[in-house]
């Protein structure tokens, strides 16, 4: 049976960051929500962040690199949320060893209060839009409340530094380096 490009490239996301051998029971899948963030543009603002929509689209490379896939054609939409995010999750295992990838990933997601957005809340798709374009259009607070990284008493304006500089403080806030 034919199975779109973009919906195999799209599971191949969704078990990088959920269960994939869970039962298919709304209250343990998150299928609703990863769709959300992969239907969202991730859009940077700051210098610095273009490097987080590159690492995110670095991705497809991995998964042609991985299957073997060969159609350029759904290479040109642009790196959604859902993108960004798995990339960072890799990248801040890279550079700690206190979580790995999928670990980290949960943690931005309870940061940006989604993680509890499992398949059988009502509205996910309409209550993740809302917190990611807080988070994308950096709209949260200065500490970061809202966002992907908050850091209570900072004296740094969160909405004002590129993720990477966030996510070094946010490591640091929590002990973790």
């Amino acid at each position: 049976m034919y199975e779109p490009i973009e919906e195999v490239y799209f599971n191949w996301l969704y078990h990088k960051v959920a269960s994939t051998t869970a039962p298919k029971t709304p209250g343990l899948t998150y299928y609703e929500l990863t769709r959300a963030l992969h239907s969202t543009e991730y859009a940077w603002l700051l210098p610095g962040d273009d490097n987080r929509l590159e690492d995110g689209m670095d991705l497809r490379l991995a998964f042609k690199r991985q299957t073997g896939e060969t159609d350029p054609t759904w290479e040109t939409f642009p790196c959604s949320v859902l993108e960004m995010l798995i990339a960072f999750s890799y990248l801040a295992a890279f550079d700690t060893e206190c979580y790995d990838a999928r670990e980290w990933f949960w943690v931005f997601l309870d940061n940006l209060e989604l993680s509890h957005l499992s398949d059988n809340v009502a509205d996910v798709e309409a209550i993740a839009h809302e917190n990611v374009d807080v988070f994308v259009w950096r709209t949260y607070q200065f500490n970061g409340a809202g966002g992907m990284l908050p850091i209570p008493g900072t004296k740094n304006d969160q909405r004002k530094l590129e993720v990477w500089y966030q996510f070094c403080e946010y490591l640091i806030y929590k002990d973790l380096f």
